[in-house]
């Protein structure tokens, strides 16, 4: 008979609820500690079985879950964590790891399990990497703000934007730190140079990774091709997220998706409409939207566009507006790609 079952992760622990092989009465329990070793030693059970599948929620974990039940031949199904959730109702009984497992494992089983893809090896690879270069960015913009901070805090002459990235502008920080700055305030912007001086190698490695990563990409060539103002890593980020044969039936679903739509108003929130959902991968929002400020150039297609909507509103809005369009265009073109878009080149 099928092995239609549930898993839910946590850090410590993985429960499953599935049938019996044998007598058919639901076997639930606890895989711990939450490793691939002994997922996998767990795994053994399933051998010889081919119509064995299990659900699992897309949650922080699924990546080793799902590759460790692809390896055993068990089929995967990933769940989207908010449409499961509200598949469940209201809420009447306490939320626990078993009944987690169990709405899991009724929902793959009645066919009403909300899903999501499952993308390759390759993708998962490029995706870590684009976040990773998007935390040290931000992680590189919050030393610089820190060295900027002290300096006000304790009244030295304020550096320039940029000043920063320059060596004499290195060399003039250092003298307005020696001239202006007390010993503690000092030892804070000397420890945040050194910081900084690390970030910039490793974002300089990893650029190097991404870049070569975007031009071994299908779908990541033709969208910087094709699309004003999308360069590599905007390309490889809308080919990662957005990628793959059926994966939106229209273009608003990936605006959707990158959580770049407006907000509508709500009975059951309390925050006001016409902001941004901000759901999704935050990775691919900021790409699409720098991407969407390159049109503020007169040389852009549709830079009449943009001042229009920069004059009525403001530029972000107008950055923001672009980012949509580029969205759409690229869900589009990603589409008649299909699968391809994944392929190596």
């Amino acid at each position: 008979m099928p092995i239609v079952g549930g898993l839910d992760i946590h850090r410590k622990q993985i429960t499953f609820d599935y049938p019996g092989t044998v007598t058919g009465q639901v076997c639930r329990g606890q895989v711990s500690p939450a490793d691939r070793e002994h997922l996998r030693a767990w795994l053994a059970r399933f051998a010889g079985c081919e119509d064995a599948a299990f659900a699992v929620e897309g949650c922080t974990g699924w990546r080793y879950v799902a590759e460790e039940l692809a390896a055993a031949g068990v089929t995967v199904h990933l769940a989207e964590p908010a449409d499961t959730a509200f598949a469940r109702g209201r809420k009447r009984h306490a939320k626990t790891d078993k009944t987690d497992c169990r709405h899991l494992r009724q929902l793959l089983a009645e066919g009403r399990l909300p899903e999501c893809w499952v993308p390759p090896s390759r993708v998962l690879e490029c995706r870590a990497l684009l976040e990773l270069y998007h935390d040290l960015r931000a992680e590189h913009t919050a030393w610089v703000q820190r060295i900027h901070a002290v300096l006000f805090h304790q009244g030295a002459p304020a550096l320039g934007e940029g000043t920063l990235r320059t060596g004499p502008g290195l060399a003039a920080l250092r003298d307005v730190s020696a001239a202006w700055l007390s010993p503690a305030g000092q030892l804070q912007v000397a420890t945040a140079l050194e910081v900084l001086e690390a970030l910039e190698a490793r974002l300089h490695a990893v650029r190097h990774q991404l870049l070569d990563a975007a031009r071994h990409l299908a779908g990541a060539k033709v969208l910087a091709e094709r699309l004003y103002g999308v360069g590599p890593f905007a390309a490889l980020a809308m080919t990662c997220w957005l990628g793959g044969e059926g994966r939106f039936s229209s273009s608003r679903q990936a605006v959707r998706f990158a959580g770049l739509d407006v907000t509508v108003w709500s009975s059951d929130r309390k925050g006001p409409p016409g902001r941004l959902s901000r759901q999704g991968p935050p990775v691919l929002r900021w790409a699409v939207y720098e991407a969407g400020k390159t049109h503020a150039r007169a040389s852009a297609p549709d830079h009449r566009y943009y001042a229009q909507v920069k004059d009525r509103c403001n530029g972000k809005r107008a950055a923001l507006s672009e980012a949509r369009k580029i969205l759409r265009q690229a869900c589009h073109i990603l589409a008649e790609l299909g699968d391809d878009a994944l392929a190596a080149v």
